[in-house]
């Protein structure tokens, strides 16, 4: 059985290989800045100019099309302001919240929302500047807070992975977020490569990408490492060069641009009160919840689960108790390895398919798992919570540049407190 496993899985590494290296996707564009403005019934509102500036001189502007959206190429990332031509609405309606936006660009395409309103219902008509600035802010909040959320369930999905593959083998994989990576890279060349449509795509790639990032690596690599003995340090210094290797192979074959799936790329937000939140963000974070709480039933209800379990309390105990330990291990590598593809493609579908997408990830994941404790599968989900609203929380006080050094500070002071995180257990120590 172990043999044909071995077989198709050296199949699938020819295919990828092959694509990797004889096909090639499509190009994405530079960074831009897209604006999306929608009426008060959700219709896109189209003849609509926007401008973008900068204060290094850049001017730009576009006319929104029959979708509401207008799309202005930026020379490079960096801070922008979108400003809403207001001669150019609709006669008797106005942007909510004031017709400008202060955009930030890292990389990719960057969303601007302006919904429309009838006037005198939350544009900004120049009334009294503090409720103006009050509702702005609370707005703000939410608004985070809602983003935090759907970022909580990315860094849940690659956390528990991490946290299962701590707690079976002892290993601090450094490559969890390239498996991220991979992941959503794997998807990519499926979805505009192969030309399969993206609810294809999506399924087969993170079927591909459990068999051979998941089950794969821990044949070839890990397993050989655990057989010879190699202590922790060593393994995770060895993840650590592994985690740099596939990703400058990543960029080797696809290069730096951003790229984007055919289907999907750009919706327009979804009015909920004070917060938008596009079609996709909801279906995906169902799909994450759906997984998550897959993951957590088999690991609490089924055989194998227990087994897991068992394992990661004390390995040598469960293998004297009949506990086949490799195979749990294979099987904590191939579930890490699926929800940290489905991370992937949640993460790429929402922003952007990028080279450094797990690098940027690596910290929250690990931020995540430390806070929620080591080793738990409860703690790691709680932990992704708590790091993801406070990462979009913290762009209220710090640049986003410097929002993941929130969470990472949060994650110091909580462990003076508690060194076991929030739902670990204490350990004696001597």
């Amino acid at each position: 059985m172990h043999r044909v496993i071995a077989r198709v899985i050296l199949v699938m590494v020819g295919l990828a290989a092959a694509l990797f290296m004889g096909l090639a996707p499509a190009q994405a564009e530079g960074p831009s800045i897209t604006a999306i403005i929608n009426g008060a019934d959700k219709s896109p509102v189209a003849g609509v100019t926007v401008n973008v500036a900068n204060e290094e001189g850049f001017a730009g502007s576009a006319e929104t099309d029959a979708e509401g959206q207008a799309t202005i190429e930026v020379p490079s990332p960096g801070k922008y302001t979108a400003t809403v031509d207001v001669t150019t609405l609709p006669v008797g309606v106005e942007i909510k919240g004031g017709p400008e936006r202060s955009v930030n660009v890292l990389q990719g395409d960057k969303k601007a929302l302006f919904p429309v309103v009838p006037a005198g219902e939350g544009g900004d008509s120049g009334g009294d500047e503090g409720g103006i600035f009050a509702d702005i802010t609370l707005n703000r909040v939410l608004q985070l807070i809602l983003d935090g959320v759907v970022l909580s369930l990315v860094i849940a999905l690659g956390a528990l992975g991490l946290s299962l593959i701590f707690g079976t083998t002892g290993l601090s994989n450094f490559a969890q977020g390239e498996l991220i990576t991979l992941g959503a890279f794997t998807v990519l060349v499926l979805n505009t490569t192969l030309g399969l449509n993206l609810l294809i795509a999506a399924p087969i790639g993170i079927v591909i990408s459990a068999a051979l990032w998941g089950w794969g690596q821990n044949q070839v690599l890990w397993k050989p490492l655990r057989k010879r003995g190699t202590g922790l340090i060593a393994a995770m210094i060895v993840s650590i060069g592994l985690a740099i290797a596939l990703r400058y192979t990543i960029l080797f074959f696809f290069g730096g641009s951003p790229e984007s799936y055919a289907q999907f790329a750009g919706q327009p937000g979804i009015d909920l009160g004070p917060v938008f939140i596009t079609p996709k963000a909801i279906f995906l974070s169902i799909i994450a919840v759906v997984f998550l709480a897959a993951a957590v039933a088999w690991l609490k209800r089924s055989r194998l689960g227990k087994a897991t379990r068992a394992v990661s309390d004390n390995p040598a105990l469960a293998s004297a108790s009949g506990v086949n330990v490799e195979r749990v291990i294979s099987v904590v590598w191939v579930l890490g390895a699926l929800l940290a593809a489905y991370a992937g493609v949640f993460l790429g579908m929402t922003q952007n398919v990028v080279w450094t997408m797990g690098q940027f990830l690596l910290l929250t994941l690990f931020a995540a798992v430390v806070l929620g404790g080591l080793g738990t599968i409860s703690g790691a989900i709680v932990g992704s919570f708590v790091v993801g609203i406070t990462v979009q929380l913290s762009t209220l006080i710090v640049p986003p540049e410097l929002k993941t050094a929130s969470a990472l500070l949060l994650m110091i002071v909580l462990l003076l407190i508690r060194p076991q995180g929030l739902l670990g257990r204490p350990e004696r120590v001597g």
